[in-house]
């Protein structure tokens, strides 16, 4: 790594050195800094080019480990070439690595060499969703008889407190169908679905799971997953899709992990 003797820097300067150092670090296109030199004050380009190349990398490289299915849907020459242009548009705000690429889907959507693959934003949702939903907090999730003991007439008034671990992604292509075909190393078949899917992410103990959400099981969630009580996101769902199954619907959600408490009249149980 290039390197400056501080001894001879004020606060100040020490500053202006740290933010030329990393000014220039995803712009090859710029000349070093002219603050950055070896020991003895000559030249440090070339080992500055080196670091701002292992930087760029280790970027990518993390891009691949969180969007694997993406990288095995476009392959890596493609994959390491949008990857790249994401990291010169969008440096990281966060010491942590694993929040690295959180805008990454949304860079795909506009990325011009990938409107040939449409669903393939919606991919890289899911799995950006699969690492949150790795990285929540762990709760145990509500027990799938808990609703048992809830009277019928006041079913419609509680509210389902959703999972930390628990995350909805909606797509216009079989996005999830496509997600579960390449996230693992065996070969890829013919893909049948051809329609809308929902993705439910959830992660109950260790092991995330993705499951496709039943006709109208998004808009049902996404109500629970905001605060609204059971009676309104029943009656949403069913507005949007007329074939809603509430049973269904609940008890894949509930054995899911989807939820972690339930709430009357402002009082969790």
């Amino acid at each position: 790594m290039p390197s400056v003797d501080r001894s001879v820097l004020s606060f100040g300067q020490t500053s202006t050195y740290a933010t030329e150092f990393v000014s220039a670090l995803l712009e090859p296109a710029r000349s070093t800094p002219p603050l950055i030199c070896a020991p003895n004050g000559k030249a440090a380009t070339r080992r500055y080019n080196i670091y701002r190349n292992n930087v760029t990398v280790s970027l990518i490289n993390a891009l691949a480990a969180t969007f694997p299915a993406t990288l095995r849907i476009t392959g890596e020459a493609f994959f390491r070439a949008m990857a790249r242009a994401h990291v010169r548009a969008n440096p990281p705000t966060s010491p942590l690595l694993f929040e690295y690429g959180r805008d990454f889907p949304a860079f795909i959507e506009r990325y011009e060499y990938a409107q040939s693959m449409p669903w393939l934003v919606d991919v890289a949702r899911i799995e950006r969703a699969w690492l949150d939903s790795y990285h929540s907090d762990d709760v145990p999730p509500l027990p799938p008889q808990a609703l048992a003991s809830i009277r019928s007439d006041e079913l419609g008034g509680i509210v389902l407190v959703p999972h930390p671990a628990t995350r909805i992604v909606f797509s216009r292509y079989p996005a999830v169908s496509v997600f579960v075909a390449n996230r693992s190393h065996d070969p890829v078949g013919r893909i049948e679905a051809t329609g809308a899917e929902a993705a439910l992410v959830t992660r109950p103990v260790l092991d995330v799971a993705v499951h496709i959400l039943p006709p109208g099981g998004f808009a049902f969630l996404d109500c629970l997953i905001k605060g609204e009580t059971l009676g309104t996101a029943v009656a949403v769902a069913m507005g949007e899709c007329p074939e809603f199954d509430l049973s269904v619907s609940i008890a894949g959600m509930l054995q899911a992990g989807a939820f972690t408490a339930i709430e009357r009249g402002g009082m969790r149980e």
